[in-house]
């Protein structure tokens, strides 16, 4: 095989028709007869619904229902997450409230309109008359009433003694506030009910599991109930959730037997959608004098809010931080405890780097605190404790199997990358001057590419784990491809296409890779979690070996040929070394679909496609190491990133360039994490960020110019030695940044223990 597009820097193919304008995102879809959907939220974190008079809004010309939790109920079942192996409670989550909301914005009504314009405003008519009840609107107060939705413990080596023996202890409280995964398209959904099936176009990242959750609720086999995913504008995590108003919008489709759309508004999403972090970790490490870990405790507990989060339940953030915390390091001993308590708050869920960004930035803040105590420059600490490269496959003290990494090549191609030494000079000449300059290096590993084995072990059931994709060849030559796993801008359409184009020798532009239909594309779990490489590699790349074999086999019959050696280039089927003699793909595809007299090949049915399903046996891991420069304003107290480099390993690497763009995009997330994004609730759990105005993303002048560099240990597990990488910068840069900062006002006595750093905290006092 010829690999033509395989590692090359091509061009998004995807991108001239979105740049035109030639996006088709859900706002976009127009249904005839189409109605409106709004909610009326819940103004209280917690109250019972004393009385709904809709007798006002019922009025209003334009206004075809409304609708109450005791109606939907009826119809409906609630979404309920499992979590199989102990230490789980369950929460039923129903398409609108059951009469008592338990947190600020979640929907208690629906009205439907023949606008939405009409709809806005009908839903202020709605009069309720509320029982407020009391309030837990923090982590503590949930821990004092023990309010626990999930808690697991581990111990792995001798802890005792490892803190026994050490010559260095250092314990410390790291928090992480609530933030917004906000894409730039929130969420949203069309339904449309036919009489006996219903087909909902929702901007999924997991429409199987979507079809699944949909079904059950509605009591339909999941034969009648279709999801389409048109052009997607960012998920991060958020949209491989099923929500309460998924199923509102559903069912209110099949009550009215019209299409029902509902497009969510921005004060929504950041007030009612699946929120991320919450979390504080308690931890001790135990080292040598020299530096070298001997062990460490940690108890993770996160503010998981009212309910679980479909379907990855509350478990899915302290357990991933739990589980990640060791890091790329050589940590003897270890044992943790996993909690996540309810509160009246939106449910925390995924989002890119879940449960792992805080993983990071504990331990590389750890890592930086032991190597004040022992007089070590950060970077020197890490070289002792990295896992080097011959150690792999090696197994973590929480039970990860570490596929492949050469983190100690990758540190000091990052230092080198940025001449540390100089660096180091220049930061004390700056620090002569008055300036407030600090460097913080951070290494991480991610688990990425996850299958069923993972989920299950987890105790997951509502994720099936495997993927799958169909690959058909036109007798044009023109190659369909149908997917499992729908893109949320990642380019799947461009890296698809050069692993299909490099297995049948075509050029890249004969390949389509068609939107996700679960009518129409196969059966799988979605895009999350790092995947969309691994699944790419094993079913797609798998799917299309199929095909080239089968093509062989036609072209050698033809040419009188071995179909060993019938080489697949440039469109054409030809023989090893005779370069004349060869068969152009079309007509081979024309053979598939139309036998010469005399037939196919002995074994060789008509057609060329194929269907391969593909259970990852990983994780993998990926990682990076990352640097960071920044420099503090001693009277504002604003960080400003003058720097930033890192070295990436996912393995063998597709396409650089779009690697490359996932970088961007995510240490972007992790810059808006460290500095400035933040969810706040009042004591009694108003929402006090509910507008972009309040809630601080990042923006073009907060990011610098990124110096990247790869690095390739490829996976053992996996088809063509890849992992997955897409959610590693949003992992690493807090926990650069946070050192870097702290590195920078250490002498000031100014501890970095909370995200996002608060500039107040750093001003000249």
């Amino acid at each position: 095989m010829t690999l033509r597009y395989t590692g090359a820097r091509v061009k998004r193919v995807e991108d001239p028709r979105l740049l035109r304008g030639g996006g088709r995102y859900l706002a976009d879809l127009e249904l005839p007869r189409a109605l409106s959907v709004a909610f009326v939220r819940s103004p209280h974190a917690h109250a019972r619904v004393a009385r709904i008079d809709t007798v006002a809004v019922r009025a209003l010309a334009g206004v075809v229902d409304v609708v109450a939790g005791d109606e939907l109920r009826m119809v409906t079942k609630p979404l309920v997450p499992r979590l199989e192996g102990g230490g789980f409670t369950p929460t039923a989550a129903w398409a609108l409230s059951d009469g008592v909301a338990r947190f600020c914005g979640e929907a208690v009504a629906a009205v439907v309109a023949t606008s939405p314009y009409v709809a806005a405003d009908a839903r202020e008519l709605v009069a309720i008359d509320w029982e407020v009840l009391p309030v837990v609107a923090t982590l503590d107060a949930a821990l004092a009433q023990h309010r626990i939705l999930f808690e697991r413990r581990h111990r792995h080596g001798d802890v005792a003694g490892a803190f026994a023996s050490a010559a260095i202890v250092v314990a410390e409280t790291f928090e992480h506030g609530r933030c917004a995964p906000s894409p730039l398209e929130p969420r949203g959904m069309v339904a449309d009910w036919d009489g006996e099936s219903l087909t909902l176009w929702s901007a999924s990242q997991a429409p199987s599991i979507m079809r699944t959750a949909l079904a059950a609720a509605l009591d339909l086999p999941e034969s009648r109930v279709r999801i389409v995913t048109p052009d997607v504008g960012g998920g991060f995590g958020l949209k491989m959730q099923i929500f309460p108003e998924d199923v509102a919008v559903a069912a209110l489709a099949r009550r009215l037997g019209r299409p029902v759309r509902w497009i969510e508004e921005r004060r929504e999403n950041l007030a009612a959608a699946s929120q991320a972090r919450a979390q504080r970790t308690s931890v001790e490490i135990a080292a040598a004098a020299d530096g070298t870990v001997l062990g460490l405790r940690a108890r993770v507990v996160s503010d998981n809010g009212a309910y679980h989060a479909y379907p990855t339940t509350g478990a899915l953030e302290p357990l991933g931080t739990a589980n990640i915390l060791p890091g790329p390091y050589r940590t003897p001993a270890y044992e943790y405890e996993a909690v996540a308590v309810a509160t009246h708050k939106p449910p925390l869920g995924a989002y890119r780097g879940v449960g792992m960004t805080m993983g990071a930035f504990v331990m590389e803040r750890l890592l930086d605190l032991v190597a004040e105590r022992a007089a070590l420059d950060p970077a020197e600490v890490r070289r002792r404790n990295l896992i080097p490269r011959e150690a792999y496959p090696f197994t973590s003290s929480s039970g990860q199997m570490y596929d492949s990494g050469d983190y100690p090549k990758a540190l000091e191609q990052a230092l080198a990358l940025v001449d540390y030494d100089a660096l180091r000079a220049a930061q004390r000449s700056a620090r002569a001057e008055g300036r407030l300059i600090g460097v913080g290096v951070a290494c991480y590993t991610e688990y990425t590419g996850m299958g069923s084995a993972v989920f299950r072990r987890r105790g997951m059931h509502d994720v099936p784990g495997f993927e799958a994709a169909t690959i058909r060849v036109d007798p044009d030559a023109t190659v369909r491809c149908s997917v499992s796993f729908p893109s949320q801008g990642q380019g799947h359409a461009t890296t698809i296409a050069q692993v299909v184009a490099d297995r049948l020798g075509l050029d890249l532009e004969r390949v389509r890779v068609e939107p996700a239909d679960t009518s129409r594309s196969p059966r799988g779990s979605g895009t999350f979690g790092s995947r969309g490489t691994v699944a790419m590699l094993g079913s797609a790349g798998a799917a299309a070996d199929v095909i080239a074999t089968r093509i062989r086999t036609l072209a050698a019959h033809r040419l009188e040929a071995s179909a060993a050696d019938i080489v697949l280039e440039g469109g054409r089927a030809w023989v090893r070394g005779l370069p004349d003699r060869a068969i152009p793909l079309a007509e081979i595809a024309r053979i598939a679909y139309a036998p010469p007299l005399g037939g196919l090949p002995d074994g060789q049915a008509p057609g060329l496609d194929a269907t391969v399903y593909f259970d990852p046996p990983g994780p993998t891991f990926s990682g990076a190491v990352h640097v960071a420069v920044v420099e503090v304003d001693r009277e504002t107290g604003r960080v400003a990133i003058t720097r930033y480099a890192l070295v990436e390993d996912c393995g063998t690497v597709i396409n650089p360039m779009i690697v490359e763009g996932q970088i961007h995009g995510a240490v972007a997330q992790g810059i808006g994490e460290a500095l400035l994004e933040r969810i706040v609730y009042d004591d009694d759990g108003q929402l006090l960020t509910g507008t972009l105005m309040d809630y601080a993303l990042p923006r073009a002048h907060d990011t610098p110019r990124f110096e990247i560099e790869h690095l390739e240990t490829p996976s053992p597990l996996m088809p063509g030695g890849v992992k997955g990488m897409g959610e590693g910068g949003t992992i690493g840069a807090p926990a650069a940044i946070a050192n870097a900062v702290a590195d920078a006002v250490r002498h000031l006595g100014v501890r970095i223990t909370k995200l996002p750093i608060d500039p107040t905290s750093l001003m000249r006092t």
